[in-house]
């Protein structure tokens, strides 16, 4: 197991080291990214260079983005909100939003068209708005209207 992410890190070195020059890339864009290899239900990539769709939410500038992690798998969950990638039904892992360094791009794979955009910005926004119980120990359950 430890293998795994002995490999992912000599790739990560390469990507943090390297002189890339930014891609130019805008919000709705999916791309796909060197996410690497996670720890526990962190969503991971997959391939030589542990890659997966990942889509752009919100571009901050040219080198770091809010980026939603995209799937295949497709479950009837608030977490899971379900899109088109090209003809394919995919799913974006609310859950799963990070930020990401532009340097983890490597190829555009495709854009979302403005109604799927605005459904995952509004599930994003509902799964953040967290209700003020939360520091009183009671899980925050996404709002989803």
């Amino acid at each position: 197991m430890s293998n795994i992410y002995d490999e992912w890190n000599t790739i990560k070195k390469r990507i943090g080291e390297s002189n890339h020059k930014p891609p130019f890339f805008k919000e709705g864009d999916i791309w796909w990214l060197s996410v690497g290899y996670n720890i526990g239900n962190e969503v991971y990539g997959k391939g030589v260079n542990f890659v997966r769709p990942v889509l752009v939410l919100r571009k901050f500038n040219r080198y770091l983005f809010l980026g939603v992690p995209l799937s295949s798998k497709l479950k009837v969950n608030p977490y899971y909100v379900e899109i088109r990638n090209g003809k394919k039904k995919v799913s974006a892992l609310i859950s799963q939003i990070r930020v990401f360094s532009s340097k983890r791009m490597s190829n555009k794979q495709g854009e979302v068209d403005e109604e799927d955009f605005q459904k995952i910005q509004k599930s994003v926004i509902g799964v953040l708005k967290l209700p003020p119980s939360t520091r009183e120990g009671v899980v925050a359950k996404p709002i989803i209207k």
